[in-house]
């Protein structure tokens, strides 16, 4: 009797029933891609602490800085992605902590793009004619003075910086909340995130061994994602 009662409702709305099918198991494969990149991501944001050229205006025109800061935009892009599916994942359980927490993250990864494509495509062909600038702009990353007319750009990184704390910090606290994925990765996350600030207390460019927790807490939630198991929806019935 319930079996033909399931089949009568499953042929009343055959379409229906497949297309909620479809867009769980996309859903699904979505975040878990997600996870991926946030794995790769993590692991190239250590691994380019530890090649990353010094900030100087004969670093600019190498190819080691022209390799590192490709890497720098490809983890960006991979870290957006990675972002999208651990709040996408706990979507619900984070509430609107963990939806500021991912916007106020992810405008941070939007920001590094921005300003890693102008070291690795602008500043090479400025090196030459416009030196002040050039060390000016790498001047805001590597703590030494200013030099030349830099206009907002000190601002906007400064501003990028508090979204990298303030935004890990949320997003970690509210994937401890959600507890979806692994609590101490995402303590990880929120630790790593605060300990920026610690950066006044290093020399550059000791100061980017604070990263590398970072790069962890990324990686580690990134593989929470990408090897999670999750039962298989069983289609609706109707009990009898």
């Amino acid at each position: 009797m319930i079996t033909i009662i399931t089949v009568r409702f499953l042929q009343g709305r055959p379409n229906t029933f497949i297309k909620e099918c479809k867009m769980k198991i996309t859903a699904s494969y979505l975040i878990r891609w997600a996870g991926l990149a946030a794995l790769l991501a993590g692991v190239l944001f250590i691994v380019i602490q530890l090649i990353h050229p010094l900030e100087n205006l004969s670093s600019v025109t190498t190819r080691t800085w022209a390799i590192v800061h490709s890497m720098t935009i490809t983890m960006s892009i991979f870290a957006l992605l990675g972002i999208a599916g651990i709040y996408a994942r706990q979507l619900k359980e984070a509430g609107w902590l963990g939806l500021a927490g991912f916007l106020l993250f992810s405008l941070f990864w939007v920001a590094t793009t921005a300003f890693t494509f102008v070291e690795a495509f602008i500043l090479p062909l400025l090196a030459s004619d416009a030196p002040k600038f050039v060390e000016g702009f790498l001047g805001i990353f590597s703590g030494s003075a200013n030099k030349g007319n830099l206009g907002n750009l000190p601002a906007i990184a400064a501003l990028g910086g508090v979204l990298y704390i303030v935004g890990g910090l949320l997003l970690g606290i509210a994937t401890i909340r959600a507890g979806i994925l692994p609590r101490w990765a995402a303590g990880l996350l929120a630790f790593a995130a605060v300990s920026t600030l610690a950066s006044s207390l290093l020399h550059h460019p000791l100061d980017r061994i604070l990263a590398v927790p970072m790069g962890l807490a990324l990686a580690w939630l990134g593989c929470a994602l990408w090897s999670e198991r999750r039962e298989k929806a069983s289609p609706p019935y109707l009990a009898g």
